[in-house]
């Protein structure tokens, strides 16, 4: 018998890098303060807020966000198959996962395109101020994991994708699972909630 008991042989094991959580827990901490410096002006103002809201259309949302989650599927799968050594599934559902984010970028253009060529900008109103100024943000993140998502697929090309190569999968994974997390958030707080 294990003198050092269950607890011992029990690790926990948190996906990725250190530093990679410390830059995820700061990203989650500046859009909270966005959220809430929103939800503040919000309660200042709302017949405007709610005015504002109903021109947006929930569609162009419900569509980027059920590519983003979608998205996040095929990483987490492909988080799964590298762990099983199974490098030409990861290619195709990292190819897939880029994809529904370049999607989600052209989806975001269309709809940025259709808000400006109703007249409606960042100097509209407030809520649009906020509208574009928090989405563009989030798109900045999507780019960046889009980059993200890029190298992976590249390093799992590699005939030996080299030491770490689990863990930069995970933590690759875990910022691009943040990216849809923000996007949720930003769902709800800019097109449902009244």
């Amino acid at each position: 018998m294990d003198a050092a008991g269950p607890a011992a042989r029990t690790r926990t094991h948190v996906p990725g890098e250190p530093g990679l959580w410390v830059l995820i827990l700061g990203d989650l901490l500046a859009f909270s303060a966005f959220f809430g410096v929103f939800m503040y002006h919000r309660a200042q103002r709302p017949a405007l807020y709610a005015a504002s809201q109903t021109m947006l259309g929930a569609a162009f949302g419900l569509f980027n966000t059920l590519l983003l989650l979608t998205s996040s599927w095929f990483v987490a799968l492909a988080v799964a198959a590298a762990r099983s050594g199974t490098r030409p599934r990861v290619l195709r559902l990292l190819l897939a996962a880029i994809g529904c984010g370049a999607a989600f970028v052209a989806s975001k253009a269309l709809e940025w395109g259709s808000r400006i060529a109703q007249g409606i900008t960042l100097n509209t109103d407030e809520f649009f101020t906020f509208y574009y100024m928090l989405t563009g943000f989030h798109l900045v993140h999507v780019l960046i994991g889009i980059a993200v998502l890029g190298y992976l697929f590249n390093r799992s090309r590699r005939p030996e994708p080299g030491p770490g190569y689990a863990a930069v999968m995970e933590g690759g994974a875990a910022f691009w699972h943040l990216v849809d997390l923000l996007w949720v958030l930003l769902f709800a707080v800019l097109y449902l909630v009244k």
